[in-house]
């Protein structure tokens, strides 16, 4: 049993990526913060505590009020195991779809029973979670429509909210996009502050060196990549030998020069691929993708991510 840390989150079915993301410690950490800051150490809920004796019961669901892309709901049972104190009632929870499934305004997406001075407690966290899961879910799934046909890959970066990176990663796999790297411990690359000063004489010698050192040091190496944001760098990176470099990623390039950078690739390193990034929008994406790039990776599938509007009612 692995973490999300552990696995290949592109290669394993939703329920089980969620099952491996609620094992991860730093998850039950993120979300015991999340506790202590509404609550205070030690906890109190100091409106509940007045209007709930703790006998009254309470019967609530969560209900769409917008629509979108779910995300998030694989972990409410993890968010009530972590609100419920010792001296608190459990709270149960049925829900009512599955995370990845689009909703519509006024579904119920799930019910909660239990004494309502600890629904109260856990209320705002879930729903704040959710919802922005909820939210990164949705603009995933619109650049994943956006290149519907083309067989391209839309990846997250690491441009997420501090401390929420695998929930947010977990909601782009919702979404039906990719997830490119979990951080800097998981895979090589490599930069254009890594070789600012390097010559492009320079540049194969380097990465050559680099990609070889990496591959001996063992562990987890999801692969090595290179950023390049002229033709001239590209020239340099796809000469190296076969399965050195994993992929390239063609910064800022505009189509006419991806669709160069892809002819030049199939000619001379077929199993290179190639991934383009930077100011990618719902408008530009489709263009990219029809230059023949394997991967588009998107910072705003999290950084320009709304919140999905969801909430509580009675009954």
């Amino acid at each position: 049993m692995h973490t999300f840390d552990a696995i290949e989150p592109n290669e394993v079915p939703l329920p089980e990526l969620a099952r491996a993301l609620l094992r991860s410690e730093s998850v039950t950490r993120l979300l015991e913060l999340a506790r202590d800051e509404d609550l205070g150490v030690p906890a109190r809920d100091f409106t509940g505590d007045l209007m709930f004796t703790g006998s009254e019961r309470r019967s609530v669901r969560l209900a769409a009020r917008s629509g979108g892309v779910l995300a998030g709901l694989a972990c409410v049972p993890k968010i009530i195991e972590v609100f419920a104190g010792e001296h608190e009632e459990p709270v149960s929870f049925e829900p009512g779809v599955s995370d990845g499934s689009v909703i519509r305004p006024g579904q119920t997406l799930g019910s909660f029973e239990g004494h309502a001075r600890s629904l109260v407690r856990l209320e705002r966290t879930m729903l704040n979670l959710v919802s922005r899961m909820s939210g990164v879910a949705t603009r995933a799934s619109e650049f994943v429509r956006a290149v519907e046909g083309t067989g391209v890959e839309i990846c997250d970066t690491r441009k997420t909210t501090p401390g929420l990176r695998l929930f947010e990663k977990y909601a782009v796999r919702c979404g039906g996009g990719c997830c490119h790297r979990i951080g800097l411990h998981d895979a090589v690359l490599i930069k254009d502050n890594h070789i600012a000063g390097l010559s492009v004489f320079e540049l194969a010698g380097t990465l050559a060196e680099v990609a070889t050192e990496a591959r001996s040091r063992g562990g987890l190496l999801r692969f090595i990549q290179v950023e390049v944001d002229t033709l001239e760098q590209f020239e340099h990176v796809v000469g190296l030998p076969n399965g050195l470099i994993d992929m390239v990623l063609l910064d800022n390039m505009d189509p006419g020069r991806l669709r160069e950078a892809v002819a030049r690739r199939d000619t001379e390193a077929p199993g290179l691929l190639l991934e383009a990034s930077g100011g990618v929008s719902l408008a530009s994406v489709r263009s990219i993708a029809e230059t023949g790039v394997d991967r588009i990776s998107v910072g705003a599938l999290t950084h320009q991510a709304v919140s999905l509007d969801l909430g509580l009612d009675a009954g």
